[in-house]
């Protein structure tokens, strides 16, 4: 028997420097100072899941078949923050937001209930609007 969990997700960016900035804004961290480029690594985020983002040459060329939701109980104040960081609105879709991030990845701002909020991951509670 042995056991396996999801433990990095890896983002491929064009400009390193700018999309671990983004990136570190967004999910309200910071970056870690242990990986060498072509990567760069985030802090580890609650239940050790890595968020890791390597530089690549080619840019983003077709639609990711894979993406981040980001859950908020306020999409719109959530959506101007991150437009703040360098993402911008792709496609609104019923309630939430379709966005690209400085690499053109694609991201969705979900929204949900207070009350699930940091049920099962990371809470960020925003002090000052962006």
């Amino acid at each position: 028997m042995h056991r396996s969990r999801l433990q990095t997700i890896v983002i491929d960016c064009n400009d390193l420097e700018a999309s671990s900035e983004f990136w570190a804004a967004a999910l309200r961290t910071e970056v870690a100072s242990e990986v060498e480029p072509p990567y760069r690594a985030l802090k580890a985020m609650p239940g050790g899941l890595r968020i890791l983002l390597q530089e690549v040459p080619e840019p983003k060329t077709a639609k990711s078949r894979i993406h981040l939701d980001i859950e908020t109980d306020d999409v719109e104040a959530e959506v101007r923050r991150l437009e703040g960081l360098g993402a911008s609105r792709q496609q609104q879709v019923e309630h939430w937001w379709v966005m690209v991030d400085p690499s053109g990845n694609e991201f969705c701002v979900v929204p949900t209930t207070p009350e699930s909020l940091g049920s099962d991951g990371v809470t960020w509670e925003d002090s000052a609007s962006s």
